[in-house]
């Protein structure tokens, strides 16, 4: 049964070898607070958070993209999460050169690095290595190049496929765009790009269409809510603090 963590419920993306970042910059700080409910309690479980920095190398400018998720402190002796994401991005094509992931999930522990060869579409990681597709994404790069979609050019209910790579495996996943709606948050209103990703199947999620994404209907596409239900109870991620956004945020008073 594959591992899913908070990191993972923002993975609703998709994907084009041209991309190019229209929609975050570097110093762009992002945070979120997670709340499980069951029988209708809200418990605050925990934060996730995002950030991007820059980075450079010979060859190219990179983007240094973190995403980390944690359980709230009091909750850690029921189940106590760690985990941290970190992928760079070529921030002229935006695919990822290397990923790592660090997580801490009660008693399991799991460091994982990919490589990605662009020139041979290859994926090195301690096992081997593997043929990928021309556009394969990983967990933290798909959430930032998913931002920069161009939603306008979709129907309700049209599906956007994609590849990503994970855990020494490639997914054939998918987003569905459900259209716009208007909605409440702590920042006042927005108008709000609906969407539900593919999830894939794990230890709390059941996998399948029970996850829905709402982004913000203006050139930052930032993530505002997102609810999904869980094998007990469900969830629901709000946005509680940003920073440095390339773009004013566009809330309906």
């Amino acid at each position: 049964m594959r591992r899913l963590n908070f990191v993972l419920l923002f993975t609703w993306l998709v994907f084009n070898s041209q991309a190019q970042n229209l929609s975050f910059q570097a110093g762009e700080k992002i945070k979120f607070t997670v709340y499980y409910t069951v029988a209708g309690i809200y418990f605050n479980a925990g934060t996730a958070s995002f950030s991007v920095n820059e980075a450079s190398t010979p060859d190219a400018n990179i983007y240094h993209l973190i995403g980390e998720g944690s359980t709230n402190s009091k909750y850690d002796w029921i189940f106590k999460v760690r985990d941290r994401y970190e992928s760079y991005l070529n921030a002229d094509n935006m695919q990822p050169v290397k990923f790592i992931r660090n997580v801490s999930e009660g008693k399991y522990k799991k460091h994982e690095e990919v490589v990605f060869n662009r020139h041979n579409n290859t994926a090195t990681t301690k096992k081997g290595t593997y043929n990928v597709p021309e556009n394969v994404q990983d967990v933290i790069s798909s959430v930032y190049l998913a931002r920069n979609l161009d939603y306008s050019k979709y129907s309700p209910g049209d599906k956007i496929t994609f590849n990503m790579f994970f855990g020494n495996d490639i997914y054939n996943m998918y987003i569905k765009y459900m259209g716009k709606e208007t909605i409440s948050t702590k920042y006042g209103k927005f108008s709000a790009i609906k969407l539900q990703p593919l999830l894939l199947k794990g230890n709390a999620f059941k996998g399948g269409e029970d996850m829905t994404v709402w982004v913000t209907d203006d050139n930052n596409h930032l993530p505002v809510r997102i609810q999904s239900k869980l094998t007990v109870g469900s969830i629901k991620v709000d946005l509680s603090q940003y920073e440095n956004l390339k773009y004013p945020l566009a809330v309906n008073k």
